[in-house]
C-alpha cells in the first residue's frame, strides 16, 4: 500500500496528488478551504474513516473524474494566474447567469411544492454577486501584484504594503463561498432533485454539483499553490 501520513496536511497532499481531487470530493474531504488540516482531521470533520479513505487512496483511477487533473504546481506564478482566469473565471462568468435563469424558472414552477428553493436562490444570488466582484478585485488587483512579483529582482513597491493583504482579504471571501456552497448542498438534499423533477429542475441541480466542484479545485489552487508561492517569493525578496 502506497505510504500516507495521516498527519499530512490535506491541501498539501492535494497539491502533490491532483490526479486524486476526484477522490477527496468523492468523499467529501476539504482540501480548498481548510487545506492546512490534516488528512485525519478532515476525515474526522466529515465521519470518513480514515483507513478507509486510504484504502481508497491506494485504489482510485483518476479517469473516473470529472476533476480537472492537470498539475497547476508545475505552472509559473504568471502562467498560474493566467490559467486560473482563462480557465475558472472565464467558467464562472459563463455560468453563473445559466444557472441564475434557471433557479428563476424552477423557483417560479416549484416553489409552492419546494419551499426550500426560495432559500436557496438567496443564497445563490448573495454567492454570485460576491464572486462577480471577487474576480474584479483579483483581476484588476492581486493578479496583477502576483506576476510583478514573478518577475521582479528587488522587492517592489506595493501600495496595500504586502501581497500577503489582498491575499488575506481573497481567503476570507474564499470562506464565505465555501459557507455558501455548504448552505446550497444542504438545502438541497446533496443536490438531489425530487421524484419526478422535470428536465430543467434536474438540470439545475447537476449544474449546482458542478459549479460546487469547480469552485473547490478554483480556490484550491489559489490558496495551496498561487498565494502560498507568492507571499514566499515576496519573502525572498524581502529578505535579499
Amino acid at each position: 500500500m502506497e505510504q500516507i501520513d495521516i498527519h499530512t496536511p490535506i491541501g498539501q497532499l492535494a497539491v502533490a496528488n491532483p490526479g486524486r481531487l476526484g477522490l477527496f470530493e468523492h468523499l467529501g474531504l476539504d482540501y480548498c478551504c481548510t487545506g492546512g488540516q490534516s488528512l485525519e482531521e478532515a476525515c474526522r470533520a466529515v465521519g470518513v474513516d480514515v483507513e478507509d479513505a486510504l484504502a481508497q487512496w491506494v485504489t482510485y483511477d483518476a479517469e473516473r473524474t470529472g476533476v480537472d487533473g492537470g498539475d497547476p504546481d508545475g505552472l509559473t506564478l504568471c502562467e498560474l494566474a493566467d490559467h486560473i482566469e482563462e480557465r475558472h473565471h472565464v467558467y464562472l462568468r459563463q455560468v453563473l447567469p445559466e444557472l441564475a435563469q434557471m433557479l428563476k424558472k424552477v423557483v417560479h414552477v416549484h416553489r409552492d411544492s419546494q419551499p426550500w428553493l426560495a432559500d436557496l436562490q438567496q443564497v445563490f444570488s448573495g454567492l454570485a454577486a460576491e464572486l462577480d466582484m471577487h474576480m474584479m478585485k483579483e483581476e484588476q488587483v492581486l493578479f496583477p501584484l502576483v506576476r510583478e512579483l514573478s518577475m521582479a529582482t528587488v522587492l517592489p513597491v506595493f501600495h496595500c504594503g504586502s501581497v500577503d493583504c489582498p491575499i488575506a482579504a481573497m481567503e476570507h471571501e474564499h470562506d464565505s463561498a465555501d459557507q455558501a456552497l455548504r448552505s446550497m448542498r444542504r438545502l438541497s438534499d446533496d443536490y438531489r432533485a425530487p421524484l419526478g423533477a422535470c428536465n430543467t429542475f434536474r438540470g439545475l441541480m447537476a449544474g449546482l454539483a458542478e459549479l460546487e466542484e469547480d469552485l473547490h479545485l478554483h480556490i484550491h489552487k489559489e490558496n495551496n499553490i498561487l498565494f502560498a508561492r507568492a507571499s514566499a517569493v515576496e519573502e525572498g525578496l524581502r529578505k535579499g
